[in-house]
């Protein structure tokens, strides 16, 4: 169950120290399996890394949920998949526009950190970001 503190009506935050991991699919904890293709859904093998470090993720107590262009009609294969190889999740959101370079734009403090081949903890690095400017 998700801790959440509320403060009148404003969305709630996590507590301290927990993370909201939305988590891709395809591509990142198993090959890249284009919806045109769902036959490899069932079929694929999750990325030995990928599995220990979101499960590890999940047993510290932090959020997970996989955040996947598949399409809704693909979402039970998707669990189903998720649940035989022992993926441990608090959600899946179908429906990730397709394709990349996404610039997401939300009222909450977003972190991103693209998948290069392989899941470990994550390090803190200081890199240039864009942003809305700032009024004067």
């Amino acid at each position: 169950m998700m801790e959440l503190e509320y403060i009148e009506h404003i969305s709630p935050i996590l507590k301290d120290g927990v993370k909201n991991y939305l988590i891709d699919i395809d591509g990142t904890i198993t090959e890249d399996v284009p919806n045109e293709e769902p036959e490899r859904m069932v079929t694929c093998e999750p990325f030995p890394d990928a599995l220990e470090t979101i499960n590890k993720w999940y047993d510290e107590g932090h959020q997970i949920c996989f955040f996947t262009s598949r399409t809704e009609n693909l979402k039970q294969v998707t669990i189903d998949w998720l649940d035989k190889h022992g993926f441990k999740y608090h959600s899946v959101l179908c429906g990730k526009p397709r394709g990349g370079n996404y610039h997401w734009i939300d009222n909450h403090l977003v972190r991103a950190t693209r998948y290069k081949g392989r899941f470990t903890d994550l390090v803190e690095k200081q890199v240039t970001i864009e942003v809305f400017k700032e009024e004067e």
